[in-house]
């Protein structure tokens, strides 16, 4: 079958839950079937500027179309009308207005589709919000579907979005807490409706510490994160192959913690550093937790889309290679999820499958289902239960491993990815059967 994925972002640096998410899928299809996506050329949700050529590219055995975008997002004057509609009657017009600022407006995509359609057997449109999806649907809904990425936000109760979820043939969630929340607000749906998930690979698991490797052994970099490269690793021919590292530099996580200089407890953050993450409030929280004695160290990795406060107890990681994300999140003592808007969260998944527990807003309907039916973290509602909770988790070190070991085999049993995969081709075949 020939499938397009359509979506808003779309590349190897693209962060975003949805995007990665897209691109993983797409990837994993692409072994069965000819896989495109049509996508903006933007990098950055803020402003959608043009940053990737117009034009096809090939990623990693994707064929991907890019459109430019008609304009830039100026973010002030998006946020004053975006509050000024979600508080004011207004007219289908006005939500036009507001998907067109919100951007990305990309209308060589839209007429791509127009022209293009019948060339796929099916259409596949991640995140119910943006106009490639708003627009999109409208082209084909017989061989459309749509994993929508929704979740309990003012956006979602504009009028436009109605249109979205009735729409298409197919729509798909990625939790059961998502599956619940889309149903009720939406009535009217597609009758054929499942639960796709998403798949995870579990990385290895090392003992540690660790024996070096023989010399006939590979010296590449392990799941664990030990390189042959680092020196601290090095040994020599007078050595022997008995001789053990010391601890401290084989142990879970210690390659990350060298690279960064970090001692002691780390409570780990990644994704899009900026407030609408949580990531403010995180702070916050945090030093909460510093004031009444706690001695961990926050750290954060990814893009940083706000100012962080020059502390010692919070440390900035950067944007990280998928390896050295690996690494930080063995390293960590636990993770951080404090989005209270989340249709998935592969922050909490990646994080459980390596073994190390979270600790998630209870905000989030889905964090907390994580934590509930895995029993890998905990969950706060409010500072004081983020304090107690941090404190809990970073005394009690059997308390951790049972939470780890139990987030593994979460991760095990429910994110497989021959399930995610089979799950997709039923619903390719019930479309093209439909036809």
């Amino acid at each position: 079958m020939k499938i397009a994925f359509v979506i808003q972002r779309y590349g190897a640096e693209v962060l975003g839950g949805s995007e990665h998410l897209c691109r993983l899928v797409a990837e994993r299809l692409s072994g069965n079937h000819d896989v495109e996506v049509l996508t903006s050329c933007a990098r950055d949700y803020v402003t959608w500027k043009n940053e990737y050529p117009e034009g096809a590219d090939r990623i990693r055995s994707v064929t991907v179309r890019r459109f430019a975008s008609a304009g830039t997002r100026d973010i002030t004057a998006f946020n004053t009308y975006s509050d000024w509609i979600f508080s004011n009657p207004h007219s289908r017009a006005d939500e036009m207005e507001w998907l067109k600022q919100q951007g990305p407006w990309c209308p060589g995509l839209i007429e791509y589709l127009r022209r293009q359609q019948q060339q796929y057997d099916a259409l596949v449109f991640f995140t119910y919000l943006y106009a490639p999806t708003v627009l999109g649907l409208e082209i084909a809904p017989a061989r459309s579907i749509l994993v929508s990425t929704a979740h309990d936000e003012p956006a979602i109760r504009l009028e436009i979005f109605k249109d979205v979820f009735r729409t298409p043939a197919a729509l798909c969630y990625l939790t059961e807490s998502e599956q619940r929340f889309v149903q009720l607000q939406f009535p009217e749906r597609p009758l054929l409706e499942e639960v796709v998930g998403v798949g995870i690979d579990l990385p290895h698991q090392q003992p540690y510490p660790r024996m070096p490797a023989a010399p006939d052994e590979d010296q590449t970099a392990d799941a664990a994160g030990t390189e042959s490269t680092d020196p601290a690793g090095a040994r020599s021919d007078e050595d022997g192959p008995s001789r053990e590292f010391p601890s401290h530099l084989v142990a879970r996580g210690a390659v990350f913690r060298r690279r960064h200089r970090l001692y002691g407890p780390m409570l780990l953050y990644g994704g899009r550093i900026d407030p609408g993450k949580g990531c403010e409030e995180l702070i916050q929280y945090f030093g909460e937790y510093v004031k009444e004695g706690g001695d961990a160290t926050l750290v954060l990795m990814g893009v940083k889309l706000m100012s962080l406060p020059e502390d010692p107890f919070i440390r900035f990681a950067g944007l990280l290679s998928d390896r050295e994300r690996l690494q930080a999140l063995e390293a960590a003592t636990v993770v951080a999820c404090p989005s209270p808007y989340e249709s998935l969260s592969l922050l909490a998944l990646e994080s459980l499958s390596v073994g190390t527990p979270i600790l998630a807003n209870a905000r989030s309907a889905v964090l907390v289902e994580h934590c509930v039916r895995s029993n890998g973290g905990l969950y706060y509602a409010d500072r004081d239960e983020f304090v107690e909770c941090l404190k809990l988790l970073v005394a009690d070190e059997q308390l951790r491993a049972a939470l780890g070991g139990n987030g593994r085999e979460y991760v095990r049993r429910s994110y497989r990815w021959d399930v995610v995969l089979g799950t997709y081709e039923r619903l390719f075949a019930k479309i093209r059967n439909a036809r």
